[in-house]
């Protein structure tokens, strides 16, 4: 670690006039100024060592901060630093006590003070490291969302993505250098978008109120993903995920993920919020793929058989066994693998499956259930009620 503590400025487009004197003072003393050419340019020339950084970064920033040791190192950062900024992730790497964070105003206060939007209202999204289709779940009507881009064609990519939701009418603003001296601002709807844009971006949606809904509490309608009926059912899924209690931050091993209807609402219930699914059918596992990028979910798929499949895995927080269940020492594998307060829910519909669930609950605790759901269904020209096939289901806490 350095002997001085890193020190992050934030900069804009409008450059060293708009920078405090703090911020300015930190650059001219500075022995090692590392940012993108685009950053670096925008600060006179002095006594520090301009350094572009590495690409890919994640893999060329450790080896930096090793190779600067002990010099007076300064970062520069676009906007807020720790708005989605480097920031974070040096703090991450050198803990907080090693870094000096100097803001400046972020493109999320910026694009806001521009269009009279309150912050504390908005849903920020940044598709600076993340795929478009992580904005799924954050389409609802009447919502504001202020989108960071990754490149120049983000604006397209958002605008048709939005459309091919159903949210085309949603109001569509795209705000290129904001704070510099070509600050430009354009609205259209998704629909109408088009046009040259500045590669520094931010897109404000506002969502129409009639927009179509496909909310982030569990249980989506089953017809949401593709799948050839190896499916957790609506109302299963609902209750098992109650269950599994998705939060913020936590990663979810789903066993069997099928369609991945399971990992999928657990990660859709937060943005913080990861799953992996291993299914062990490979035309499964594409489909998996498939339906978790149309509902932008964080899901990570491990194509093998449990418990083979679960070597080398990321501790979880908590285990949805949804097949599989009777697979030698798989109950043993996940049991150990969860982490201290983690949840482990299983399902069963077969006799064998649920033999296995109840021996784990007379040894390990927890609460067991069986859910009958029945439907209406049409009886000639009358209506009856169809029953599904019941579901035991078993959760407990670690």
């Amino acid at each position: 670690m350095p002997a001085d503590p890193i020190t992050v400025v934030g900069i804009g487009p409008d450059g060293w006039p708009g920078l405090t004197p703090a911020a300015q003072s930190a650059l001219q003393s500075a022995d090692i100024l590392l940012g993108s050419p685009r950053q670096l340019a925008l600060v006179p020339s002095g006594e520090f060592e301009s350094v572009a950084w590495p690409s890919p970064l994640s893999e060329g920033l450790p080896r930096l901060l090793e190779e600067y040791r002990g010099r007076k190192v300064c970062v520069l950062a676009s906007g807020d630093p720790t708005l989605h900024g480097i920031g974070t992730t040096l703090v991450r790497l050198l803990g907080a006590d090693a870094v000096q964070v100097i803001p400046h105003p972020s493109s999320v206060s910026l694009a806001c003070a521009r269009l009279g939007w309150a912050q504390d209202q908005v849903q920020v999204v940044s598709l600076v490291t993340n795929p478009t289709d992580r904005l799924h779940p954050h389409l609802q009507p009447n919502r504001r969302l202020l989108v960071l881009s990754r490149t120049a064609q983000t604006p397209v990519e958002v605008a048709e993505l939005l459309t091919a939701r159903g949210y085309g009418d949603s109001t569509f603003t795209v705000l290129e250098q904001l704070d510099g001296p070509t600050e430009r601002i354009r609205t259209s709807t998704a629909t109408d978008w088009s046009g040259e844009v500045d590669p520094l971006n931010v897109i404000a949606v506002e969502c129409p109120a009639d927009a179509p809904i496909l909310s982030t509490v569990p249980g989506l309608p089953d017809d949401a993903y593709e799948n050839d009926g190896q499916l957790t059912k609506r109302e299963v899924r609902a209750v098992s995920l109650s269950r599994l209690a998705p939060v913020p931050g936590q990663l979810l091993w789903d066993i069997g993920g099928g369609a991945g209807s399971i990992a999928i609402e657990w990660s859709r219930h937060h943005p913080a919020c990861r799953a992996i699914a291993i299914e062990r059918d490979p035309t499964r596992a594409k489909r998996l793929e498939r339906n978790a990028t149309t509902l932008g979910a964080a899901v990570t798929v491990v194509e093998g058989s449990a418990p083979a499949a679960l070597e080398g895995l990321e501790a979880p927080d908590a285990i949805f066994i949804g097949g599989g269940a009777t697979a030698p020492g798989l109950f043993d594998t996940c049991w150990n693998a969860l982490r201290p307060g983690g949840r482990l829910v299983a399902n069963g519909v077969t006799l064998e499956t649920e033999a296995l669930i109840v021996q784990w609950y007379k040894t390990y605790g927890g609460d067991l259930v069986r859910l009958d759901v029945h439907r209406a269904s049409a009886i000639g020209t009358m209506t009856g009620w169809r029953p599904a096939m019941p579901v035991t289901i078993w959760s407990v806490t670690k």
